[in-house]
């Protein structure tokens, strides 16, 4: 099963790919909450190198809001996990599927949240593949 939607990136830097990510979201009602360098969490806590990684908690409040009044314990798949890394000269945008809440759930209430979560992903992606 899949349960990612991703786009590569050429010809981007890992910095200008992250600002990107952020402009594309936000321009697609998604606020940033979290974020999360992996890379730097695992250079100070383990010692160990590995490539650029960041971890983007993306959140569309009244998307949110709607999966939350479905089902309160949703809050465990939100918010919206978006990943840039670097894949050799390139960097990856992944942003978990909004349909893996309705096939996780089993809950149909929740069909028109992912629907709408994922056109809205789908745009932000698509709009970085077009720059």
């Amino acid at each position: 099963m899949a349960y990612d939607r991703t786009v590569r990136l050429t010809d981007t830097d890992f910095d200008t790919a992250v600002t990107a990510v952020r402009r594309a979201l936000a321009d697609q009602g998604f606020g940033v909450l979290t974020e999360i360098d992996v890379r730097a969490t695992l250079k100070a806590k383990l010692d160990h190198d590995m490539e650029d990684y960041v971890i983007l908690g993306a959140c569309n409040p009244p998307l949110a809001h709607r999966a939350l009044e479905a089902d309160r314990s949703i809050g465990l798949l939100l918010p919206c996990n978006v990943v840039v890394r670097r894949d050799g000269d390139h960097a990856l945008v992944q942003a978990l599927d909004p349909g893996t809440m309705v096939t996780l759930t089993g809950l149909d209430a929740l069909t028109p949240v992912a629907d709408e979560a994922t056109a809205r992903l789908d745009a932000a992606l698509s709009s970085l593949s077009a720059d």
